[in-house]
């Protein structure tokens, strides 16, 4: 039977992806201005199955308020814009040939608070995620220690290594979270 053994490397890999998920949900938050990033959780019924936006189209932004949606296949314009339209994100897109643009309206200030509700919810998430890796780390010592194969000091020093792991990508998340705020609540 192979031994356990405690790796901070590793914790620290899945606290950073927790981090990245949640930096990934906050940019595809609609701020008022327009960015690539918008139409990312957008699906599209296309050659029998759902398709990420992504794999049929190119997005870009040719001005601060708005999108450009390149599609490669003229057959699926119609099947974008209709996914598009029926996504939550309120959008209302203008069909010329293969490109459809999309103008991103100015938001309200009730939808702004609403976007701010959203990108906190956003933000506990990942801190759970982040203290579910924590207690994976603190109980995998702790199972070390009773099992003999790690000395009291090592479960305090590597306890407390955790704890700071835990604090760091905490922090970087409420970083995150107030910038997208600050950008959100812009006018």
């Amino acid at each position: 039977m192979a031994q356990t053994t405690f790796d901070l490397a590793d914790l620290n890999r899945r606290m950073d992806g927790a981090v990245q998920s949640f930096k990934s949900d906050l940019a595809s938050l609609r701020t008022g201005r327009a960015s690539a990033n918008v139409l990312d959780p957008i699906t599209v019924e296309a050659y029998g199955a759902r398709t990420p936006l992504s794999q049929l189209a190119t997005v870009s932004v040719p001005e601060a308020r708005l999108l450009s949606v390149q599609v490669w296949d003229r057959s699926m314009v119609q099947a974008v814009e209709k996914a598009i339209r029926e996504s939550d994100l309120g959008l209302n897109p203008q069909t010329e040939g293969q490109v459809l643009r999309i103008r991103i309206p100015e938001l309200n200030e009730q939808r702004r608070k609403e976007m701010v509700k959203v990108a906190h919810k956003y933000a506990e998430e990942a801190k759970i995620a982040v203290r579910h890796v924590r207690r994976d780390g603190i109980d995998l010592i702790k199972k070390l220690e009773k099992d003999g194969h790690l000395p009291k000091d090592d479960v305090t020093k590597q306890s407390d290594q955790v704890q700071k792991a835990t604090d760091k990508h905490i922090g970087e998340i409420d970083q995150a979270l107030a910038s997208k705020e600050k950008e959100i609540l812009h006018v």
